[in-house]
């Protein structure tokens, strides 16, 4: 297959799951990050050439990216890295895809829409779990419910667990509420703003309450339906808890306390274990609704969440070095289409 690809961050529990399945499905990639140390072990492990590069020195990632034609960027909190990975990628011209579930990283790629086109580069961010299995659900609604003015997406976990990563992203913006879409304009709201019994499939309703979820965006990119929430399955006590702490949370993201948590996180697991992955899963709930009153409703059943990031990620990528991308700022589903989550094995998609 033509092309290059580059994993950066690859050292990180994502990254290294990605390297992990490129070898195993005899995908060539290039391994980066900042220690070289770590890079230099990794590439050993898994048989593939390294390059180490620095997000914070523009001429050293500009060198790392000059032959790439994609970066799987996974070095996280997103909102720190991407604005310097998406510029040098500008520069070089390469596609650029990340891991990113974070609304601010995908409003701000956004914004470099028409640079991207000029540079006629992609810029795809969110090509894992955050947002394949959503985005494509929300774009599947969209087509069964033509003139759909809301959008209600929700997902909860059955078993697996988290990396690192994740955890500090979730640290990092627990103090700031909750975004919603209303009439085409994100909106700040409460943590906890909303709660919603959802089935699932089970036929066992979840407690279920908003979040942040990166869908905010990049569903309105994908559908145009102007008014969305993303729910996430919490139970009752912990939701009601959030609520009641809201006057609290401020103080989670001073940095004594920002610094604590992140110690603690780092002295855990890196993030679930192979066993643990394979026995997990993933569901996805979604529902529109149209001002005549038409409804409809999808589910979703999908791999556990790192395996999905992993596979998804590295498969987009190799469709991108085969010619398939479209230069500007995409979503999975504006890229590759509303059934593109559907060619990864074990997921499953049902109407009601």
């Amino acid at each position: 297959m033509p092309g290059k690809i580059l994993v950066y961050g690859s050292y990180g529990y994502t990254g290294d799951l990605i390297a992990r399945f490129a070898k195993e499905d005899g995908v060539d990639v290039v391994l980066s990050g900042r220690n070289s140390d770590r890079l230099q072990e990794q590439a050993e492990r898994h048989g593939f050439d390294y390059v180490p590069a620095d997000l914070s020195n523009p001429d050293s990632i500009r060198s790392a990216l000059r032959d790439v034609d994609v970066v799987i960027h996974c070095a996280g909190p997103f909102a720190h890295t991407y604005e310097a990975m998406a510029r040098a990628c500008l520069d070089t011209g390469t596609h650029y895809t990340d891991i990113t579930g974070e609304a601010e990283v995908y409003e701000g790629l956004w914004a470099m829409d028409d640079e991207a086109k000029g540079a006629g580069i992609m810029l795809l961010p969110g090509t894992g779990f955050d947002v394949v299995p959503s985005d494509c659900l929300a774009a599947h609604l969209k087509s069964r419910c033509p003139g759909a003015t809301h959008l209600e997406l929700a997902f909860r976990g059955r078993g697996g667990g988290v990396s690192h990563g994740t955890a500090k992203t979730m640290a990092e913006n627990i103090h700031r509420g909750g975004t919603i879409r209303r009439d085409g304009k994100l909106e700040q709201v409460p943590t906890a703003w909303k709660t919603r019994m959802i089935d699932f499939g089970d036929g066992r309703p979840a407690h279920c309450m908003t979040i942040p979820w990166g869908d905010v965006v990049t569903a309105y990119r994908s559908t145009g339906i102007p008014n969305i929430l993303v729910y996430t399955g919490v139970p009752k006590r912990p939701a009601r808890m959030l609520r009641l702490v809201r006057p609290l949370l401020p103080l989670l993201g001073t940095r004594p306390v920002q610094n604590m948590i992140k110690k603690r996180i780092e002295a855990g697991p890196a993030g679930p274990d192979d066993a643990a992955r394979a026995t997990a899963h993933n569901e996805l709930w979604g529902e529109v609704r149209a001002a005549d009153g038409q409804t409809a409703v999808s589910r979703l059943r999908t791999p556990e969440g790192y395996t999905l990031t992993a596979r998804m990620s590295l498969m987009i990528a190799q469709k991108i070095c085969s010619g398939q991308h479209t230069p500007g700022f995409q979503t999975p589903s504006t890229a590759y289409g509303k059934d593109v989550i559907l060619e990864l094995p074990g997921t499953d998609r049902v109407d009601d």
